[in-house]
């Protein structure tokens, strides 16, 4: 698969579920309800212990599994070899996006300012994280597509079930989700993690 067609199937997806587990297990379960609820983009975070466990348990299900919180080269390379599809990380590393253009993998980074977004574009990137997004209007994606109208905006941290519509009628070609499935889990299991995925799916497709 090719790094532009991982984008496509990440914008059509429109919702990506980040998964960050208290160890493999969690991060296994939460990603394996996320996706029988419809998601099917999952980025497994550099945060959860034995991360690799979790990669190679979930190769065999049809979701597009990428790599998240991933902060330097060497994790990126990681993350590629265990079967990431993408590399996401909280702020733009030169060395990653280098990486990743190597191996044709897309690479997301977090940005907030207009510079960080120029410099991640200079350096391919197609699809930006705007991260924390709570600190953001929608509006905002609007403002950056005046001087850069090539960014492409995936807003992550604070996308809940009440502005995720919002976010993707302003311009998002995807939208991060988190600590929502993570909450569900701890106060219903796997099957609170299946009904609420199935209404973030049935509130993008609206």
């Amino acid at each position: 698969m090719d790094k532009h067609s991982i984008i496509y199937q990440i914008t059509e997806a429109k919702v990506v579920a980040v998964i960050r587990g208290q160890d493999a297990e969690e991060a296994i379960q939460l990603s394996k309800a996320a996706v029988e609820g419809g998601i099917r983009a999952i980025e497994l975070t550099y945060t959860t212990p034995q991360i690799e466990d979790v990669f190679k348990e979930l190769q065999n299900t049809d979701a597009l599994l990428g790599a998240g919180s991933v902060l330097d080269s060497e994790t990126a390379r990681h993350a590629i070899l265990a079967g990431a599809r993408f590399i996401v990380s909280p702020y733009f590393a030169e060395d990653v996006a280098m990486l990743c253009n190597r191996y044709g993998i897309p690479y997301m980074p977090g940005c907030m300012t207009i510079r960080e977004m120029a410099m991640a574009l200079e350096a391919g990137c197609d699809v930006l994280k705007l991260f924390p997004a709570n600190h953001f209007e929608p509006s905002f994606i609007k403002s950056v597509n005046g001087p850069l109208p090539n960014v492409r905006i995936m807003p992550t941290g604070g996308i809940n079930l009440d502005n995720m519509k919002e976010w993707l009628h302003a311009g998002a070609v995807a939208t991060g989700i988190g600590s929502d499935l993570n909450k569900a889990y701890q106060s219903g299991g796997y099957e609170a993690v299946v009904e609420l995925s199935k209404k973030y799916m049935q509130k993008s497709a609206e």
